[in-house]
């Protein structure tokens, strides 16, 4: 499936000078796949609103904030296209730096959210810099990695990729927040295989993590993250206590049946008795409103997304570029994995949000993702023009 666009117009004026491109050159399946992903979270935050306040159009509602997160996305959107994504490649270790410093500052400033000090508010948003610091350390290890793409079958150089993301994983798991700290680490992998970094260090560095996981249940998880790890094994144990917030997904996924009970009708919607119902268990109400075909008009809509991203990655013909596409495809795939097992049961309870669906900031992120990968499409087509001339 090629992209959908039409032919290359000549730029003129201050957007030749800005991108050397025009708007008909963005990829338009890769826009469409993201929007109308978006677009389910926008309508699950709207049923929740009108179920539980009987409008919309509320001010500091789920769907009013959706509204201006959705607002800001596009903004962030525009101007990730416009620019070429090259100049990131400049700043990665600024980038880096600053990275660090978010996370840190959260530590400090982070409001209290179930022993997790993960949130920063400013002018009424709460902000959560971990979700920010996933972006910007594809973007770092993708510039490590693509300076160092005739050295991945050394140890030395997949151990620094793996240093570099060692900070930055302290200062998440310090908040606690146990969900994208594994996030990093399935990015990390990611990339490294993507990389084509030696498979025989690959696997040798995985054996050694899994040996240390003793260490990390019993020196690094806290109480309450070992709970919730292991209570999906026997949800029914304590069906008041850890195993109520899946018994209730459950139950709202069983009630979707095929076509589901339609966008404000759903009973666990209604009823507002599913705790984080609008993040990471949002995929529970889309099941129950949307039903079966609703679910796998999502799987698809992530399915293309996922293969838009690595496709232009891969004709980039840059290799930042392709570890930028390996590193946002690992991510949204790992997310996505993680997010509905556990909303079916068949993972661990992580708090993994839904890329795009999950209502908040987590949704600009999966945007400004998406934007980098369109603002690659936009410089691989820059390029090719230039190689005809």
């Amino acid at each position: 499936m090629g992209a959908l666009r039409v032919e290359r117009s000549a730029p003129t004026g201050l957007a030749a000078k800005a991108s050397g491109v025009t708007w008909r050159d963005y990829d338009i399946q890769l826009t469409v796949y993201a929007v109308l992903l978006a677009a389910i979270g926008l309508a699950m935050a709207y049923s929740h609103t009108t179920a539980q306040l009987g409008e919309a159009m509320v001010a500091g509602s789920t769907f009013a904030r959706g509204l201006v997160w959705a607002g800001i996305a596009i903004v962030v959107y525009a101007v990730f296209t416009v620019f070429d994504y090259k100049w990131l490649r400049t700043l990665t270790w600024p980038i880096y730096g600053i990275n660090l410093v978010l996370l840190a500052g959260t530590l400090v400033l982070g409001s209290s959210d179930q022993a997790s000090a993960r949130w920063i508010g400013v002018l009424g948003f709460q902000f959560q810099f971990s979700e920010l610091a996933k972006v910007l350390m594809i973007l770092v290890l993708a510039r490590y990695l693509a300076d160092r793409e005739r050295k991945l079958d050394s140890l030395s150089s997949i151990l620094g990729a793996g240093l570099i993301m060692v900070p930055p994983w302290i200062l998440v798991m310090l908040q606690p927040d146990l969900g994208t700290s594994l996030v990093f680490v399935a990015i990390l992998g990611g990339m490294l295989f993507m990389a084509g970094a030696s498979l025989r260090w690959l696997a040798a560095l995985t054996a050694v993590g899994l040996a240390a996981l003793p260490l990390v249940w019993s020196y690094v998880l806290h109480d309450y993250q070992r709970e919730r790890l292991t209570s999906f094994l026997d949800p029914a144990r304590d069906p008041l206590g850890a195993g109520y917030q899946l018994l209730t997904a459950q139950k709202a996924v069983a009630s979707g049946g095929l076509l589901g009970a339609g966008l404000t009708n759903g009973a666990q919607n209604q009823s507002d008795l599913l705790p984080v119902q609008t993040t990471d268990f949002v995929f529970a109400i889309v099941a129950e409103e949307l039903g079966f075909i609703g679910c796998v008009v999502v799987f698809l809509l992530f399915a293309a997304l996922i293969w838009r991203v690595l496709a232009i990655a891969w004709r980039s013909r840059d290799p930042f570029g392709l570890m930028v596409g390996a590193g946002v495809a690992s991510m949204i795939l790992f997310q996505l994995t993680v997010n509905i097992g556990m909303v079916l049961g068949i993972m661990p309870i992580t708090g993994i949000p839904l890329p795009f669906i999950t209502h908040g900031g987590s949704s600009l992120v999966s945007m400004a993702m998406v934007a980098v990968i369109a603002g690659l499409f936009v410089a691989s087509l820059r390029a090719a023009a230039q190689r005809i001339r």
